[in-house]
């Protein structure tokens, strides 16, 4: 099993902040197939072979996520992919 760990600082504020992880949310919905869900200002994701959650404060977000077996393969991808949609939402 892989992990990964990304932290991301912002300046956007709690509230954008909290509509920017949707977006990052449904892309990576979109991609990867995965179901979300907010519990107060963290947002759980999952699908099969990951599982993860992404918190958001009016500083900074960070997301935390677990790869199966297949996934981890493709983890430097994912990680990859994340960051571009955190490049593009978190500004």
């Amino acid at each position: 099993m892989s992990e990964i760990h990304l932290r991301r600082k912002h300046s956007i504020g709690l509230k954008k902040a909290k509509v920017a992880a949707q977006k990052v949310a449904d892309d990576l919905a979109e991609e990867y197939g995965m179901d979300a869900s907010w519990e107060g200002n963290l947002l759980r994701f999952s699908r099969g072979g990951v599982d993860g959650v992404l918190k958001v404060s009016k500083a900074d977000v960070v997301l935390e996520a677990k790869l199966g077996f297949l996934l981890s393969a493709f983890r430097s991808r994912i990680e990859e992919h994340i960051n571009e949609n955190f490049d593009k939402y978190f500004v």
